[in-house]
């Protein structure tokens, strides 16, 4: 079910404590294989269902969140719950306050089921997290979810939770939405309150929904504003016709999986497609990376006295973030600008930017280097080399399902849109997946136990 279908039953039904506890059931058959979850917190849960099914009946629903049950990414700041950022650091720091944005999404009704797990920090691509360990891909738990927010991807695609909230500071909402089949935005940077999330790095991190379809992200990002951004009556029955869709002659399609680039590209028939030359994305990509290495050991250098307290992965990152020079660092942001006005420019000839969002589908969990267009690829750069540079000139970009590769693994295709366009970008991204099949709304690897059949008329 998707939260539109959700928001429509509410309205007729009246009814709106099933839900929460239809995925909690979810959530306890699934989560033992997915470790999706390192937080459960079924008592707020039903405690906040039982409120809102008393508005519900004495009001009527707040909106098209009323009731539906979401999760957290775990560095994002919540009240009397635990908010671990997926390290040893924080396992134990319970916050005072919530984040504006989780605020937000309970003014709209939304009900909290949990914290998601995730790559330690928010500092890779895989959440294999040393410390609460490995997120697993819904449609093959031999994969990795993606990262760093692996858990909110295998959350809803596994329909343990109908929308979760992730962050992206090179790729980690768009990455692991791709490699577990749902739609994952990141807005136009500043778009969504960065208060009480703890930062990766500081020009670079955004926030955004991940969830089934994009008119679900849609939903979940007007209740994250608090504020209308997309229309949703405008994502309706969309067409691709003179939609102006630009394909890069370089770069993002030179080092692809055939079977990616293929359902990227049908995924789009019908558009306006125009052959574009795009700035220079390696560039771009080690502009990002300079900066990201800087800010994050800026942040953790304190800390780093702690060295058994991270995972390797993340302490070599660190380590090496301390040896870029203050020159180095500069000069990233003066190239900033620089790529931003040449985005700018792009954009005055097309509406979006076409680009798998990642080369490959999910990698296989522990999996560190991949054959790809005849070459050996560390898995890591590969998956953020499509997404990562994008976080710099702070576009908005959203990860859409495109289909599946002959094992059965989503494929996604990332549009990329013009600064502040967040509402016309959701528009294209919405008829690009009608143009595509759809949502991939099939549900991938049943749980192996035999309780599926007592929820699934709730669910479905």
């Amino acid at each position: 079910m998707t939260i539109v279908e959700a928001a429509e039953r509410v309205r007729t039904t009246r009814v709106v404590a099933d839900m929460p506890y239809a995925h909690l059931n979810v959530i306890e058959s699934r989560n033992p294989e997915l470790n999706a979850f390192i937080t459960v917190t079924p008592e707020f849960a039903m405690h906040r269902a039982g409120e809102l099914q008393e508005e519900l009946v004495r009001t009527g629903p707040r909106g098209p969140l009323h009731g539906i049950p979401i999760a957290h990414k775990d560095l994002i700041n919540t009240a009397g719950v635990r908010t671990t950022s997926g390290s040893k650091l924080f396992a134990d720091f319970v916050p005072a306050c919530n984040a504006p944005v989780v605020d937000a999404l309970e003014r709209a009704g939304a009900v909290m089921l949990g914290k998601t797990n995730m790559h330690e920090l928010a500092y890779g691509i895989t959440s294999a997290n040393p410390h609460f360990g490995a997120v697993r891909n819904p449609y093959d738990s031999s994969r990795s979810a993606g990262g760093s927010s692996g858990g909110s991807a295998a959350a809803v695609a596994s329909r343990m939770v109908m929308m979760a909230t992730g962050t992206d500071t090179g790729g980690s909402i768009r990455i692991p939405a791709s490699w577990c089949g749902i739609v994952g935005l990141k807005p136009t940077y500043g778009l969504v309150d960065r208060a009480g999330v703890q930062p990766l790095g500081f020009t670079l991190d955004h926030i955004g929904p991940m969830a089934l379809t994009v008119a679900d992200a849609a939903l979940a990002l007007n209740a994250m504003c608090g504020r209308q951004i997309a229309d949703p009556d405008r994502l309706r029955d969309r067409s691709l016709h003179k939609v102006r869709i630009g394909v890069p002659a370089h770069f993002y399609f030179d080092i692809v999986d055939a079977h990616v680039k293929d359902a990227v590209l049908k995924a789009v028939r019908g558009a306006d497609l125009i052959e574009v030359r795009v700035p220079d994305i390696d560039a771009l990509n080690l502009t990002a990376r300079v900066i990201l290495l800087a800010e994050a050991s800026a942040l953790y250098g304190p800390y780093l006295d702690q060295r058994d307290a991270f995972g390797a992965d993340v302490l070599r990152l660190l380590d090496q973030g301390r040896l870029v020079p203050a020159t180095d660092y500069v000069n990233a942001q003066r190239m900033r600008t620089l790529f931003r006005a040449q985005f700018a420019r792009l954009f005055e000839s097309i509406d979006v930017l076409l680009t798998p969002a990642t080369p490959t589908t999910a990698a296989v969990l522990g999996q560190t280097t991949v054959e790809l267009a005849g070459s050996t690829h560390d898995v890591r750069l590969l998956a953020t080399r499509l997404v990562r540079g994008i976080n710099v000139v702070g576009l908005p970009a959203i990860s859409v399902p495109c289909g599946l590769d002959p094992a059965g693994l989503p494929i996604g295709l990332q549009l990329i849109g013009a600064a502040g366009a967040d509402a016309r970008l959701l528009e294209i991204a919405a008829a690009v997946e009608a143009n595509a099949g759809g949502p991939l709304l099939c549900s991938p690897q049943r749980p192996r136990d035999s309780n599926r059949a007592s929820y699934r008329s709730t669910l479905q």
